[in-house]
């Protein structure tokens, strides 16, 4: 056997040992995650740019949180897959962050980052219908193998302009297996028929579905932090799989 021959059969053998060739599998299969996510929040034009800069401060200092960390290590992969979207216009839900993996603190960061570096989508109002199903097409492009697709919308007010009206939107989304929750940001103290605030009643009724979805309420603006680190545990923690589907009984 020639000496190029014999060094090229070589290197290919150790390549084979060593995972590096003879699997294509290997090198394009994507990454197991937990969970994917993908949170939509109200960019529109009820909510002025100290707001909305609370708001994007809030999703940073929530994915980096210790407990939100603690639930997505304590998955079977140990790290979720993460899009930010911005909805407002009929149509108009535009991806600002794409996806990204969050396994660890330096993940969290650099989404965190990401965030807050973006700027803010042009955006009228109020057209959650549309944001969902911005989302739902965008799972198609996660790079990744989710066990669970959830959906997170957050809002001050309730669809009222969507191309897709959200119960239509929300009942396509479910029928695909994805689950959508919903964080109402309270701006008064309007009460439902439920005697709960009215806006979480809204979004119960016509925003969240899929299975062990919810709908919770940030009290004000400056309290969005606060909830969605609470809503996001929930959410990544495999604890959710124990909680009784809306409208089964209990």
């Amino acid at each position: 056997m020639q000496p190029l021959r014999r060094l090229v059969i070589v290197i290919a053998f150790m390549l084979s040992g060593t995972g590096l060739a003879g699997s294509s599998l290997a090198q394009t299969d994507p990454p197991r995650v937990d969970v994917a996510l993908v949170l939509t929040v109200d960019a529109s034009g009820s909510i002025d740019p100290e707001e909305f800069q609370l708001q994007k401060e809030g999703i940073a200092q929530a994915v980096a949180a210790p407990d939100v960390m603690a639930a997505i290590r304590s998955g079977r992969n140990g790290q979720i897959a993460i899009a930010y979207v911005e909805w407002g216009s009929p149509g108009g839900a535009q991806t600002v962050v794409g996806w990204m993996f969050v396994g660890d603190e330096a993940g969290a960061a650099r989404f965190g980052a990401a965030v807050l570096a973006a700027p803010r989508s042009l955006q009228s109002y109020n057209a959650i219908g549309d944001a969902i199903d911005h989302a739902v097409r965008l799972f198609a492009a996660c790079p990744c193998r989710p066990t669970r697709r959830l959906i997170d919308v957050s809002g001050d007010n309730p669809d009222n302009r969507s191309r897709l009206p959200a119960p239509l939107a929300r009942d396509a989304a479910v029928a695909a297996g994805i689950t959508i929750n919903a964080l109402a940001i309270l701006n008064d103290g309007r009460l439902g028929p439920e005697g709960r605030p009215w806006l979480v009643e809204t979004y119960e009724q016509t925003v969240i579905g899929g299975f062990a979805s919810f709908a919770m309420a940030a009290n004000s603006r400056a309290d969005f932090a606060r909830a969605l680190r609470e809503k996001m545990v929930l959410e990544i923690s495999e604890t959710e799989s124990l909680l009784v589907p809306r409208g089964a009984p209990g």
